[in-house]
């Protein structure tokens, strides 16, 4: 007990002494100094860091860090652990040696790689770089899709050229890295292609491949014939569509399952556009739209038409003129000048009328053409048929027979009688919009079905039913669960608190050494008595002193005692 009370007093007496040391603040004081400015120094002389990585996964994260652990090169993350920087005259040398180690494997470089571009770069690094950042871009893009794990996008931009017989068009390929047991389906593929088709210039996803992890092509690029998900899907809907609408309409008829029909549907996907341009002729000449009319009339009189034979005595030149010449007289003296010109006048008129008699007897040639255009009928017709239509359609029915009880009144299959089941034909036909135009075709077979009978089972026992094995293993679990919480109490809990529960035992109280033990005086002292006395207070006094240094024995006694009560 005495070292037990000395060692709290150690820090204490130690505490005095370094208070009673003058010197004592003066030393921790200039010690705080000194490391003060040492750190200071330290932070002043340390690296200025920059970007190694950045978007770095997990896997290659963790490979570039235990690189950079073996080569020394001390790393610190950026805000938010999102890049991975070291000291800035180490990153060019630090990219090196971990790219001769084939790290990272999928870090992909974004925009960012313009961000810090130098003074003087060439156009030719310029351009390098944007393509390399948008390839970057879209890597990250289809990596956001939750079936691609990586994705490595190439892009084949031609140099742009003023001659348009040189112009080619860009090209680009995709290589997905699927997540193990993920598959990625038709559209989600048209989707990467689109997007892809979107982000470059004069690029069409004609113009994209892409390939999975296992070197399977994806992407359907000249291969345009083949029908994709959409149109097999629309190809079902339309299958099913009609055998909806064929069991529907004949199952009140022959009752429910009593009817099968299948149809097959040739759909034509292709995208037809053409242009028809037709005359017709005039049916009614009179009701006709003139277009234009041309005449030309000529008319000769007085000449004489050429004729005879050939040769120089039909070649005589022209007659005189026959026109006579009048001279104009002077009027006389005392007459009018009026009076004067008449007979003048009316020589003259004679002399016409003589003129126009003798050419109106002469010979005269006429001549007239017409010309008239007539508007033509013409019709032009532009159609562009949309993809989708039904070419023909293929309807197989197949009718079970009908139940009829003989005359014992056992159920007999009977065949289904003719106009029954031209009434069955008729209404397919309508319910499927027969055209035989369309070239469809319908068949209806009057057949019994083979159902398998179901083996009656005998009926199981009670105890071997499936619903009273499950109650039986839900009790097991509960009775199991019940036996545990009494075992819990009665072992375990029920001991504890009786330790802790039950009152202590009354201090003895002090006698003396020589006290006797004081008998009634009625009864004389009997030695077995005394001696039998003596002993319990001896045993008592033991298990007093065995009980203060080792309880737990005294516990582990009183235990089996209890343990040995409840037997």
């Amino acid at each position: 007990m005495t070292a037990a009370v000395a060692l709290p007093g150690r820090p204490a007496e130690m505490l005095e002494r370094l208070k009673a040391n003058p010197k004592l603040p003066l030393m921790l004081g200039g010690a705080a100094l000194a490391a003060a400015i040492a750190v200071g120094v330290l932070w002043s002389r340390g690296p200025d860091y920059k970007v190694l990585y950045s978007n770095l996964s997990e896997r290659d994260g963790g490979a570039v860090l235990q690189s950079l652990q073996q080569m020394n090169v001390p790393y610190k993350f950026a805000e938010g652990g999102g890049a991975v920087m070291v000291p800035a005259e180490k990153v060019h040398e630090t990219r090196l040696r971990l790219a001769s180690q084939g790290l990272p494997k999928s870090g992909t470089a974004g925009m960012e790689l313009m961000d810090n571009q130098k003074f003087g770069i060439s156009q030719f690094a310029e351009q390098v770089n944007y393509q390399r950042g948008l390839e970057g871009e879209l890597a990250r893009s289809i990596e956001s899709i939750a079936a691609v794990q990586s994705a490595r996008v190439h892009l084949a931009i031609p140099k742009p050229t003023l001659f348009v017989r040189e112009r080619q068009k860009p090209t680009a390929s995709i290589v997905l890295q699927l997540y193990p047991g993920r598959a990625i389906d038709e559209g989600q593929v048209a989707a990467i292609s689109h997007l892809v088709s979107s982000s470059v210039p004069e690029l069409t996803p004609k113009s994209i491949s892409i390939v999975d992890q296992h070197g399977n092509l994806l992407s359907n690029t000249g291969n345009e014939r083949m029908l994709d998900a959409t149109q097999l899907k629309y190809v079902q809907a339309l299958e099913q569509n009609y055998l909806k609408r064929i069991e529907a309409i004949l199952t009140p008829i022959v009752g429910k399952d009593n009817v099968r029909a299948q149809v097959t549907a040739d759909v034509d996907f292709s995208i037809v556009e053409h242009t028809d341009e037709s005359y017709k002729p005039n049916q009614d000449p009179t009701r006709s739209a003139i277009r234009s009319q041309q005449t030309s009339e000529s008319t000769q009189q007085g000449a004489t038409p050429p004729g005879g034979v050939p040769g120089a005595l039909s070649n005589q030149p022209p007659a005189a003129a026959a026109a006579p010449v009048t001279t104009p007289q002077t009027p006389r003296a005392g007459q009018a000048p009026g009076q004067a010109g008449a007979p003048a006048q009316a020589q003259a008129g004679q002399a016409a009328q003589g003129a126009t008699t003798a050419a109106s007897s002469g010979p005269s040639s006429n001549r007239r053409d017409s010309t008239v255009n007539y508007e033509l009928d013409r019709s032009v017709r532009h159609v562009q048929q949309a993809p989708g239509g039904v070419r023909r359609l293929s309807v197989a029915v197949v009718v079970n027979y009908r139940q009829q009880a003989d005359a014992k009144g056992k159920l007999v299959a009977e065949p289904l009688p003719p106009a029954l089941l031209a009434q069955i034909q008729n209404l397919t036909k309508e319910a499927m919009g027969f055209s035989a135009d369309r070239g469809d075709s319908i068949n209806v077979v009057n057949s019994p079905f083979t159902a398998e009978r179901e083996k009656a089972e005998p009926e199981l026992p009670l105890w071997k039913q499936p619903d009273m094995i499950a109650l039986g293993k839900t009790l097991a679990g509960y009775l199991l669960l019940a036996l545990l919480a009494l075992f819990a109490w009665f072992k375990v809990a029920r001991p504890i608190l009786r330790r802790y529960t039950t009152p202590p035992l009354p201090a003895p109280e002090p006698r003396d050494e020589t006290e006797a033990v004081l008998l009634p005086p009625e009864e004389p002292a009997n030695p077995e008595i005394l001696r039998l006395a003596a002993k319990y207070e001896s045993d008592l006094a033991l298990v007093r002193d065995a009980a203060q240094r080792d309880p737990r024995l005294v516990a582990s006694v009183i235990k089996n005692w209890i343990s040995n009560d409840n037997r």
